[in-house]
């Protein structure tokens, strides 16, 4: 087993795929859907159509047939010309969700056309390298007539200048690209970006140690093994206890379960576990929308210490989600934006 962060790229069923590997263990998985469907982070030229007043948004067409809705679009008449960006997958059935605000995310800065100013990740608290953070940005400013709003990102921290300038300089490049085509019919305007792509961008805090870029390298790699257990139910924990996961229309239901430890703390323990682990495993599995989780029976005055240990694990993970809390019946509840297509979706042939 290799140690280390290691970056494979591959295929899965004819898919582009990439999995990171951290010390022999999967810690995220990407494939890409291949259908030709709206994808997150696309953006289209669209045009109303439909107001749902209802539902205070607005349906668009996109071109090529495909619908999407917006939200907050109370005065927006029929006919309006708009750019927008896909927020998430699409429900069966439904339009694609989008927004009017878009952004062009990239390894160490993030342009934001819709929302001028400058901002440095909060997680860079050292002052020097905030002040040679702003130098690099000011430099490369001052040969830019938008005025773009720009948020650094935290993996921009001690990197090279001349890294972070072509950085930024490649994003304003592409915010001016975009938005030079904001007239003309319902299109595509700039596609999503491929696994291979967000495997570069966002697997970084640290820099992987190798990036393994060949054929059958899931297989030589153990990616299939890690996928295979992905495809049951049931994700094992420490010490016996297990949780299984299981998809439904309506949302998706965890269930916590203790094994043979009849200790008085195996409740507890079980838990907080599941608090550490359900992350990835919702990650991997690509499953968002609304979670509730049955944990194993333990005392009232220990619900404080899951809920602190859930806020924890879901803020360091990368897709957005509303920690709602417990339920009369004593479940939990949590939101989770629907980031990814459902990996036994794309799994199949």
């Amino acid at each position: 087993m290799k140690k280390g962060r290691i970056v494979v790229l591959d295929e899965v069923n004819g898919k582009p795929a990439a999995a990171l590997l951290v010390n022999g263990q999967i810690h995220d998985l990407l494939i890409e859907a291949d259908n030709n469907l709206p994808k997150p982070e696309a953006i289209y030229r669209g045009r109303t159509t439909l107001p749902m007043k209802g539902q205070n948004g607005i349906i668009l067409d996109i071109g090529s047939g495909q619908k999407a809705f917006l939200r907050n679009a109370k005065g927006i008449p029929q006919g309006t010309q708009m750019t927008v960006q896909v927020a998430t997958h699409a429900e069966t059935g439904k339009a694609t969700p989008v927004v009017n605000k878009l952004i062009f995310k990239s390894r160490y800065c993030i342009v934001t056309p819709d929302a001028p100013g400058l901002n440095i990740a909060r997680s860079i608290k050292d002052d020097e390298e905030r002040d040679r953070l702003l130098e690099i940005v000011h430099e490369v400013s001052t040969n830019r007539s938008n005025e773009y709003g720009l948020i650094i990102r935290s993996s921009a921290m001690d990197i090279d200048a001349d890294a972070i300038s072509g950085d930024i300089n490649a994003m304003y490049d592409l915010a001016d690209n975009v938005m030079s085509q904001t007239s003309g019919d319902p299109a595509l305007i700039m596609p999503a970006p491929t696994a291979e792509m967000k495997a570069w961008r966002d697997w970084v805090n640290p820099d992987p140690d190798e990036v393994i870029k060949e054929i059958n390298s899931f297989e030589t790699m153990g990616i299939w093994d890690h996928i295979e257990k992905l495809k049951h139910s049931k994700s094992k924990l420490p010490n016996g206890a297990s949780m299984i996961i299981e998809p439904t229309s309506a949302f998706v239901a965890v269930d916590v379960n203790t094994g043979n430890d009849f200790s008085l703390s195996a409740g507890l323990k079980a838990n907080l576990a599941v608090a550490k682990e359900l992350p990835n495993q919702l990650s991997l599995r690509g499953l968002g929308g609304q979670i509730i989780i049955d944990f194993a029976p333990s005392p009232k005055k220990d619900r404080k210490l899951i809920e602190t240990a859930l806020n924890s694990s879901f803020r360091k993970g990368k897709i957005d989600t509303v920690v709602v809390g417990w339920t009369t019946l004593g479940n939990f509840e949590l939101q989770r934006k629907r980031e990814r297509i459902p990996l036994s979706e794309l799994l199949q042939d």
